[in-house]
């Protein structure tokens, strides 16, 4: 039987994922998480499905094996091309992934209107965002927008500035006139580009951040299995990677706001 004590593990391909591990300490405070970074395989959103598959099932297993009472993941390519294998390799585990909740929120918003979506282009060559918004509001158009760039320029800390305005520029010129207001960002980097890409599309466009509504699904499934850990302390949290951890130590810095602690080199072959 799980215990509510243990951990909850979260893995993206590098540190976007970070956002939605801050979406859910903020949201569930006293939760101990783990973190891990596939950096040695960053981006997934380049890779075949095949290499997304097997990525994704390595973290799992070893995520898996560190106890683990839930697994996020916060990866928009692996939710996209992997969360059955994933689920698979879980072995019971439950498993959350940020499609479904993104979609959820963005069609409840749109109310029958254009729905954009911006992420790697593995994520919107699989369509599965097209199919979650539209399973939910079947009168809404989506519009997919792959920004292949995006992720590398969050990695190397330019999520501001006139670089990533030029990149915002060059991809999202559609959503404008499509006339797009709500706009789901499919990518757990994007919502580090979030004045960028407000800026690029101008006022009154909804940003949906997957990862905000994946910690609220998140906690709900938690208080449905009588998994939230007890208790007002605050949680820990432990972070892995496959390569690199002094880069990713500097990133996770400017993503949180202040140091991680130690970071553990780990592979997952």
């Amino acid at each position: 039987m799980m215990s509510a004590r243990a951990p909850i593990g979260i893995f993206d391909s590098g540190a976007g994922g970070l956002t939605v591990l801050q979406a859910v300490a903020r949201r569930m405070p006293g939760e101990n998480l783990i973190y891990f970074g596939d950096t040695a395989n960053l981006p997934y959103g380049t890779k075949s499905p095949r290499a997304v598959i097997r990525a994704s099932v390595a973290v799992t297993r070893f995520l898996a094996r560190q106890g683990i009472k839930a697994l996020v993941v916060a990866c928009n390519t692996s939710s996209a091309l992997a969360l059955p294998d994933i689920s698979r390799a879980a072995k019971g585990i439950p498993v959350v992934g940020v499609i479904g909740p993104g979609a959820r929120a963005a069609a409840q918003a749109a109310r029958g209107r254009p729905v954009g979506v911006v992420a790697t282009a593995a994520t919107v060559s699989s369509g599965a965002y097209a199919r979650a918004v539209r399973s939910r509001a079947p009168r809404s158009r989506v519009i997919s927008i792959a920004c292949p760039l995006f992720v590398p320029l969050v990695e190397e800390g330019l999520w501001s500035g006139r670089i990533a305005q030029e990149v915002a520029a060059r991809y999202l010129p559609a959503l404008r006139r499509a006339r797009v207001k709500t706009l789901i960002l499919g990518c757990t980097h994007y919502p580090l580009l979030k004045g960028v890409i407000r800026r690029a599309l101008g006022r009154g466009v909804r940003l949906v951040d997957s990862g905000e509504e994946t910690a609220r699904e998140l906690e709900a499934l938690l208080k449905r299995r009588g998994l939230r850990r007890p208790g007002k302390a605050s949680g820990r949290r432990r972070f892995y990677v496959s390569d690199d951890p002094a880069r990713f130590s500097r990133l996770a810095r400017r993503f949180l706001g202040r140091g991680v602690g130690k970071v553990i080199l780990h592979g997952c072959e």
